[in-house]
């Protein structure tokens, strides 16, 4: 019988990753700061009080559960006492990094190389640090999330108010709901330690997205938005060899034309 997951953080990804649970009619818990009021769409017998600032907290966590970590593992002086007092060891442990952690330096060669897991990270990152530690110390499966959009999160919406805009920096994507089946794969089958990158597997420029966004759906990015970093190409074939997922939302033109009527 599988254990119970509680997921830790139950912001944008843990809302998704709340229904992939009922999908899979697996028993969860979640956590907030403040549960009752941010968690009032699951069952009272689902919410529980946690706040990392608050070890009094800690002990809400029921010992036997598996967890999927969904907020930045920091400050490392909270983020190692908080996994003892888990015992986080004894338990399957999944950890929601960025890949932001890697570390490409002054890097200006375009096309950016690609990254696989093995790239050097930035350890003077305080979220770094505190995944590294979960993952040395406590056996944690770290995933290495790339941008996560979906409903209410859509990058049309990014181009619509400049936030973004048609660059030749590339970037890397992965819809909420693959994210939230990748990480039940995880805590299934990831091996305890490892890390995997997790996107779609196909780094675009921003200045595809913009164009296919003007042509498609009349979305234009306002003048003066233009990033010159080169951006990252994330390599992905550990977690597609090791971690067989068949992801959902591989084309994210059809995935925003389902955003833009949603």
């Amino acid at each position: 019988m599988s254990h119970p997951v509680v997921i830790v953080g139950s912001g944008y990804t843990g809302r998704y990753l709340a229904k992939a649970l009922t999908k899979a009619s697996r028993r969860f818990f979640a956590t907030s700061r403040d549960p009752n009021r941010h968690l009032a769409m699951l069952a009272e017998t689902t919410r529980l009080h946690f706040d990392l600032q608050r070890p009094e907290t800690w002990i809400n966590i029921p010992s036997e559960a598996d967890i999927v970590w969904c907020f930045p593992a920091m400050p490392l002086d909270l983020v190692g006492p908080c996994a003892e007092a888990l015992k986080a060891g004894e338990r399957r442990l999944v950890v929601l990094g960025s890949t932001s952690a890697y570390d490409t330096g002054e890097l200006h060669h375009y096309p950016p190389p690609w990254l696989d897991e093995t790239a050097p990270i930035d350890l003077s990152r305080p979220r770094v640090q505190g995944e590294e530690y979960l993952r040395k110390e406590q056996g944690a499966i770290v995933l290495r999330v790339a941008g996560i959009y979906g409903p209410d999160r859509n990058p049309l919406s990014w181009i619509k108010a400049g936030k973004v805009g048609p660059s030749r920096r590339f970037v890397n994507l992965i819809h909420v709901e693959d994210l939230a089946d990748i990480c039940l794969l995880a805590l299934e089958k990831g091996g305890r330690g490892e890390v995997y990158n997790v996107s779609d597997g196909a780094p675009r420029t921003w200045e595809d997205i913009c164009v296919a966004a003007c042509d498609r759906w009349g979305v234009s990015s306002p003048a003066g938005t233009l990033a010159q970093e080169p951006g990252k190409r994330i390599d992905t074939r550990k977690l597609r060899d090791r971690l067989p997922i068949r992801l959902r939302h591989l084309d994210l033109y059809e995935s925003l034309e389902s955003l833009s009527q949603g």
